[in-house]
């Protein structure tokens, strides 16, 4: 039996699985790396920790699972989108630390660009915001002007986690791949969703070099082979998806209106649209769900949260409230509800369907009465009302009623949490035996790169459900919750005048 290697490149840590031709995971190993803040609104990781962490991980679950790079058929990469890396072409050295998805600097060039945001939105599906790669890079360049003038001379190169990846892993200066796949390159704002082509016309506008960019290549087919001095030398990479993608690729969500929201770092509900464009009036994003070599593109609408399971770790890590990040649960559950105490995580801005960068974290509705309990219960909350929010809005904007939705990632191993959902959210709520989805997903695309899986029907086959939970209050109670989530939300917005990188 040959196996499939799944890199799960993360936003706190490094993942490698192995699996079998059947879908079963043999062997998982992680680790986290370091989170850096250099002041309010700034997040970055180190690429070069991020690339150091891949392979040791990948030499821990070969180890585990006792195997060569013989066994390996194919090896599949899913990562952190929107994340920007900026690197020397000769020596691989990235020039500054990647700028992580959750960073906000960059407001001067969204109000540059603002104008044009209706005609940046019909070409690549999404608003003009902080999220997105083009913003990150055009700081970077405009940071130093040294960086602009080595990019105009090709000296350097861009890519998101994907591309860093696979750039290291076939060669990096020694003939490295610069390339990336259609899903992670609808998220920098640059590609034209269409044609899934850099556009021309969004290069022009972000004064980006076109030199810099990596070619984009189907999401399911060749993205080179490993180089022979790493451990998996020779091995195939088949399969590339950022990793909400992924994590509907994981869940089978193959068919127009499949719907499934990952609980990690952030929050992210995905809605399979086929091969129709759909256009949002309500805050979502157009995104290509993945692209098989030689088929059609599939596309997805998708609302993104930026703060779900970062805000146990920021419980854990900034107020000391609870020692790990499992012990939230716990102090959620010993109170019946959350005391009418709110907590809006916008730590970073309200992402969809709001976007709103002027909002700020809050917490209201405290009392004497109130305790940690009733604020680690608030915490947990807040991901299934913004979830709740963000699934109305898909409701809306595709016309499907979206009466189920698969959970996956660390958060949804949370039953009360996934109760709480299918309450305020009024669906079913379906979880399955393995909640690391987005490592599955990219096993999955894969093996259909390398043969080892006849197409999606073939994978769809292995789905499974673990537990359901369906709504069990009534529709008045409903609406009082969001209504008072609603009031919360309020309080939240105006609190940034200014952007914190002006």
């Amino acid at each position: 039996m040959g196996f499939v290697l799944a890199l799960d490149e993360g936003t706190t840590s490094t993942r490698a699985v192995v699996y079998s031709e059947d879908g079963r995971a043999v062997a998982s190993s992680a680790q986290e790396f370091a989170q850096h803040f250099p002041a309010t609104g700034l997040v970055e990781h180190d690429a070069a920790e991020i690339w150091r962490t891949s392979r040791e991980v990948i030499g821990r679950v070969m180890g585990q699972a006792q195997l060569t790079h013989d066994d390996i058929t194919a090896l599949g990469i899913t990562n952190q989108r929107e994340t920007t890396v900026l690197w020397e072409r000769d020596t691989g050295r990235p020039v500054h630390r990647a700028l992580v998805w959750q960073d906000t600097r960059g407001g001067e060039h969204v109000a540059a660009l603002s104008p044009h945001a209706e005609e940046i939105r019909a070409v690549t599906g999404l608003p003009v915001n902080t999220y997105f790669s083009a913003i990150k890079l055009m700081w970077l360049l405009a940071s130093d002007p040294e960086l602009r003038a080595r990019a105009e001379s090709g000296e350097l190169l861009f890519g998101t986690i994907d591309t860093w990846l696979i750039w290291n892993l076939t060669g990096g200066v020694d003939g490295g791949l610069h390339v990336t796949d259609p899903t992670n390159a609808s998220r920098t704002m640059l590609m034209d969703l269409a044609s899934r082509t850099w556009s021309d016309r969004m290069l022009e506008l972000t004064g980006i070099p076109a030199g810099l960019l990596p070619q984009i290549r189907p999401s399911v087919g060749d993205f080179g082979t490993v180089a022979a001095r790493q451990l998996l030398g020779g091995v195939p990479i088949t399969g590339v998806l950022g990793d909400q993608q992924a994590a509907a690729f994981g869940q089978c969500a193959f068919s127009p209106g499949d719907t499934k929201n990952t609980y990690g770092t952030g929050c992210f509900l995905l809605t399979n649209t086929g091969t129709q464009i759909r256009t949002s009036e309500h805050g979502l994003v157009s995104t290509v769900a993945y692209e098989i070599s030689g088929a059609d593109p599939v596309y997805a609408l998708e609302g993104s949260i930026a703060v779900a399971g970062s805000l146990v770790q920021w419980l854990r890590d900034s107020l000391g409230t609870i020692r790990t990040s499992e012990e939230v649960e716990e102090l959620a559950a010993s109170v019946p509800d959350s005391g009418d105490v709110y907590f809006v995580p916008a730590f970073s801005g309200l992402f969809a369907p709001r976007w709103r960068p002027d909002a700020r974290g809050t917490l209201v509705g405290l009392t004497r009465f109130s305790t940690k309990a009733h604020i680690a219960r608030a915490a947990l909350e807040s991901t299934a009302f913004q979830t709740a929010e963000v699934l109305t809005a898909m409701r809306e904007d595709t016309g499907f009623p979206i009466r189920r939705i698969h959970a996956d990632g660390g958060m949804s191993v949370n039953d009360a949490l996934m109760q709480f959902q299918a309450d305020v959210a009024d669906c079913t709520v379906v979880r399955p035996p393995v909640v690391e989805s987005t490592a599955l997903g990219a096993a999955f695309a894969a093996g259909i790169g390398a043969g080892v899986h006849d197409g999606t029907a073939a994978v769809a086959a292995f789905a499974r459900e673990e537990a359901t939970w369906s709504p069990a209050i009534d529709a008045d109670e409903r609406a009082r919750l969001l209504g008072r989530w609603e009031a919360a939300v309020e309080r939240s917005l105006g609190w940034v005048e200014q952007d914190p990188a002006d």
